[in-house]
């Protein structure tokens, strides 16, 4: 029987000299990706991930922004047993650029929407860091 997991995160993004720097995360794995978590019991997703960031982030000052929810379903293999995840993502905006690390990270980078898109892993976090990028060029950010 297949393993369903939860989680919940965020495309972080800041404004630097005009310009939109992402918030990239390097995982213990080897991959890059968004700050994201499993959805514990009584909580929202929205929570869930303020929760994360915070936790993988230090993080606390973020403004979602109304509008933005991407979900992300995908297989993935651990211990030997296929696991069913589902991760929705949010938008956040933030003005704080120091970022302490969780044990679960090894690195971090704040990069433009071209270098985000090179330094990403996998495909979906890709798809999802473009239709961030459109929806904060159509809001006018």
């Amino acid at each position: 029987m297949t393993q369903r997991e939860k989680s919940a995160g965020a495309v972080i993004f800041r404004k630097e000299k005009g310009r939109i720097k992402y918030l990239l995360l390097h995982y213990e794995l080897g991959h890059w990706d968004f700050p994201k978590g499993h959805i514990e019991k009584n909580e929202t997703p929205k929570e869930a991930a303020k929760r994360e960031i915070k936790e993988e982030t230090g993080i606390e000052k973020l403004e979602f922004l109304d509008g933005f929810r991407y979900v992300l379903k995908y297989f993935f293999k651990r211990e030997g047993k296929l696991v069913f995840k589902t991760v929705i993502f949010f938008l956040a905006k933030t003005t704080t650029k120091k970022v302490k690390l969780s044990f679960e990270h090894i690195g971090f980078k704040w990069l433009s929407f071209e270098n985000a898109l090179k330094q990403l892993t996998f495909k979906n976090a890709k798809e999802l860091l473009k239709k961030a990028n459109e929806f904060i060029s159509k809001k006018g950010i």
